[in-house]
């Protein structure tokens, strides 16, 4: 029983008190203060703002994608079905009317998500600098911007 009262007396004369040990050292090292906390929170929280307008934008190019596809899609079968001998199509500006309009609104939901974007992330600026010329999405986002105005003018340039 004397053994196990030295053991937790807390002191032991073979081993160098507590404020001393290796182990303590170490841990004080690897503490940080509040200002370097309060620091690494702040870049987490420009990360996830970053990330969350990302995946916004990414939501808006989606959205543009499936416009854009969808009303290139219908304008081609029904100029398809109208240019047949079955007459399926009523009107000869309804292909036209609704690939436009489906085409149009996809582009301009794109600029929308992208200028929204843009204005997101400047906002950030007094806080953090992120370059919006190297981000993916923003660069994804130019692309489907141009292919959805591309496609548009194609529809009206086929018509005239």
């Amino acid at each position: 029983m004397g053994k196990l009262n030295g053991m937790f007396s807390g002191h032991d004369s073979s081993r160098p008190p507590a404020t001393e040990t290796k182990a303590v050292k170490e841990l004080t090292h690897q503490l940080k203060s509040s200002n370097e906390l309060a620091e690494d929170r702040t870049v987490l929280a420009i990360k996830r703002t970053v990330m969350g307008a990302d995946r916004t934008l990414m939501a808006w190019l989606r959205t543009a994608l499936s416009m854009i596809s969808f009303g290139f899609t219908i304008y081609k079968v029904l100029e398809g079905l109208k240019g047949g001998e079955v007459g399926v199509v009523a009107q000869q500006y309804e292909p036209r009317t609704v690939g436009l309009f489906l085409v149009g609104l996809g582009t301009l939901s794109m600029v929308m998500g992208t200028v929204e974007y843009w204005f997101s992330i400047k906002g950030m600026q007094p806080v953090a600098t992120v370059t919006i010329w190297k981000r993916p999405s923003f660069i994804m986002a130019m692309i489907v911007s141009l292919a959805g105005l591309s496609v548009f003018v194609s529809i009206i340039a086929n018509l005239l």
